[in-house]
């Protein structure tokens, strides 16, 4: 074998050229032996580079100058937005809406709060009587808790 320090630069591109043919070839038998198709490259293709549009660029530049100039504090103020009397009178006529829909309660819209819901005396001695019903089942079979 030959030392490399004798060999001059021309002989050092060419033997260069002739190892990187090796590779590409040894790459190639590779994906044969995996199943795979003869490519260029012995290494697996990397995948494609994402690629943004211009329009999607163009919104990411103005959303960061609109932060940067809230950041200045060049940026102007924003308005406060008002409700037209059309828009109010919609919202109060939904608003009433809902209310009437309600059933069973007697609330009113401007406290929200439902109306106190007693028990009828008639229905408070029902259940009374169903409890004691229940109970004296209990006792006659010589228990102590249901």
């Amino acid at each position: 074998m030959t030392n490399l320090i004798d060999l001059t630069t021309s002989q050092l591109h060419h033997i260069i050229a002739i190892k990187e043919q090796i590779e590409r070839l040894q790459g190639q038998i590779d994906s044969l032996v995996a199943g795979g198709e003869i490519s260029s490259s012995p290494a697996a293709k990397a995948p494609k580079k994402r690629r943004m549009s211009a329009a999607a660029r163009a919104r990411i530049a103005a959303g960061a100058r609109a932060r940067w100039a809230r950041i200045r504090g060049t940026a102007p103020k924003k308005r406060k937005r008002r409700l037209s009397a059309a828009g109010r009178a919609a919202i109060i006529a939904a608003t009433k809406a809902r209310w009437a829909r309600v059933k069973g309660t007697r609330a009113t819209p401007k406290t929200g709060k439902k109306a106190d819901r007693r028990m009828s005396p008639a229905v408070k001695a029902k259940l009374a009587a169903i409890a004691r019903a229940r109970w004296a089942k209990v006792k006659a079979e010589g228990k102590k808790t249901l």
